[in-house]
């Protein structure tokens, strides 16, 4: 068939952890071999991080942030994007991190908030968030979010 995209709809959530590094290191294989596009869809940032040069970090259905993933990791912008890495646990199992608890419960996919979608549960929430959305826009050449904060 010879496919240009394929699109993985969590390729490996339900794996055990042995298997699912094998299949990814399989997918990479196929992706450098085949000269393979892949969109996974995720909520493993571990994954992503594996197999993705450029991350969309979604919310009820909206991009919070987008950008190349060394960039997103190792500098989130959005409050949600901090949270999520934050939960990412570590190699170490002595390292400690600073871990985002996010509050609160997740609003509606069908009737989202007005404002910004993640408004009820950001720690940072401020009297615009309430009434519109922000934005996405560009913050850094390749690197967008959609937050008042920026």
């Amino acid at each position: 068939m010879n496919p240009e995209l394929i699109i993985g709809d969590e390729p490996v959530s339900a794996l055990d952890v042995s298997i699912r590094a094998q299949i990814i290191n399989l997918l990479i294989d196929l992706q450098e071999e085949f000269q393979l596009s892949y969109i996974i869809i995720t909520h493993d940032l571990g994954v992503a991080e594996h197999m993705c040069d450029r991350i969309a970090v979604m919310y009820l259905g909206k991009i919070l942030e987008l950008g190349a993933y060394d960039k997103l990791y190792s500098n989130p912008k959005h409050p949600y994007t901090q949270a999520l890495l934050s939960a990412i646990p570590l190699a170490d199992p002595g390292a400690k991190k600073k871990r985002i608890i996010v509050k609160g419960d997740v609003p509606s996919s069908i009737t989202p908030p007005p404002g910004c979608r993640f408004h009820p549960r950001c720690a940072h929430r401020m009297a615009q968030c309430d009434k519109s959305e922000p934005l996405l826009k560009a913050i850094e050449g390749d690197r967008f979010v959609s937050c008042y904060l920026y």
